[in-house]
């Protein structure tokens, strides 16, 4: 399969979204972004789309479009938020072509929903974890660099997978993995401290300097762990992040702590400070994808009788800010460490 010579449509030009199809259209592949943002799709034709950070500040010239003005979908890539992946692919599912696909660059287990609206065999898995942060109408900012896995959801290694790697790599570093699911679940691992440390409105760093915030996350993540090996064999790094970590055992404490400590440590020395987690609650004031991700480590843990006291407790403070109900206040961490029942 060769993408170059078929059209890319990537659904969501947000952070992920728009830094993807900026690369790929600045190395010769014809992407046209859609999102349902008129002043960032209007910004993007206009003025190109604009990405500071880590690789200077650049200048896309791209193609973009309205979500209602999609006809025809062939090759596809999804990037909206977790949240809004019901809804996008209720959108994607009809107007796909019968030898189009879809590859889901998102977090959480979104190909799952993908597959039962478009079909296994037309979708496609991924792990994304490079940071960058939509900051306005065509403006993006990127904060560090991972490498992206590629994955069938069957494990195969298929030319279509490998096309994509073909494509991303000019992205970020590309592979195809034959382990999807130990990528999804480990981040999943990631994403139960990521969420506890967005409770709060301070940078990564400081809160996990605390002994509260340490102990929290270490918790979140060792529930998070517990459930995410009832659902892979394997877990796979996550970056730098090691969710093989939160193992129990008897140097469950030394290990975590050490593993949370480099992350920590990897974050202070970065531009990227905070979750975007923090950002979605903090500056943009919007949902964020807590119920793809705290949600699910919850509801799979009480069907496999693992309890998630920790992560029921932050998905409940996510969801009071928010709904305005409660801020990002230092006393968030005390108040999930009662609700989870931890001194």
């Amino acid at each position: 399969m060769d993408l170059r010579a078929r059209p890319i449509t990537i659904v969501g030009a947000g952070a992920i979204g728009g830094t993807v199809g900026a690369f790929m259209t600045q190395a010769g592949y014809d992407v046209t972004l859609v999102d349902v943002v008129p002043e960032h799709v209007q910004a993007m034709n206009e003025r190109g789309l604009r990405i500071t950070g880590i690789r200077g500040d650049h200048t896309y010239p791209v193609r973009a479009m309205m979500a209602d003005d999609v006809t025809e979908l062939g090759a596809t890539i999804l990037c909206v938020k977790g949240h809004f992946t019901a809804s996008a692919i209720e959108q994607i599912a009809p107007r796909l072509a019968p030898d189009g696909f879809v590859l889901s660059l998102q977090n959480g287990l979104n190909e799952e929903i993908i597959a039962a609206a478009v079909g296994p065999e037309r979708t496609v898995g991924a792990f994304v974890h490079f940071g960058a942060d939509y900051i306005e109408p065509g403006l993006i900012q990127l904060g560090d660099a991972q490498t992206i896995y590629i994955g069938e959801l069957d494990g195969q290694v298929t030319p279509r997978a490998e096309a994509l790697r073909d494509a991303l790599s000019h992205v970020m570093p590309t592979e195809v993995t034959t382990n999807l699911w130990g990528f999804l679940w480990g981040k999943l691992v990631y994403g139960a401290m990521a969420f506890l440390v967005s409770t709060v409105d301070a940078p990564v760093p400081e809160i996990l300097d605390t002994p509260l915030g340490m102990r929290l996350s270490q918790a979140a993540s060792g529930e998070a762990y517990l459930v995410a090996r009832t659902q892979a064999d394997q877990l796979e790094n996550i970056g730098p992040f090691n969710p093989n970590a939160f193992a129990p055992g008897p140097e469950f404490d030394a290990i975590s702590q050490a593993a949370l400590g480099e992350l920590r440590e990897a974050m202070r020395a970065s531009i990227k400070q905070h979750m975007g987690i923090w950002r979605d609650l903090k500056i943009k004031k919007r949902k964020t994808e807590v119920d793809m991700q705290s949600a699910v480590i919850a509801a799979k843990g009480a069907e496999n009788g693992i309890p998630t006291p920790v992560n029921a407790a932050v998905l409940q403070v996510i969801h009071e800010i928010e709904a305005g109900q409660r801020g990002m206040e230092w006393s968030n961490l005390d108040d999930i460490a009662k609700m989870a029942g931890i001194s």
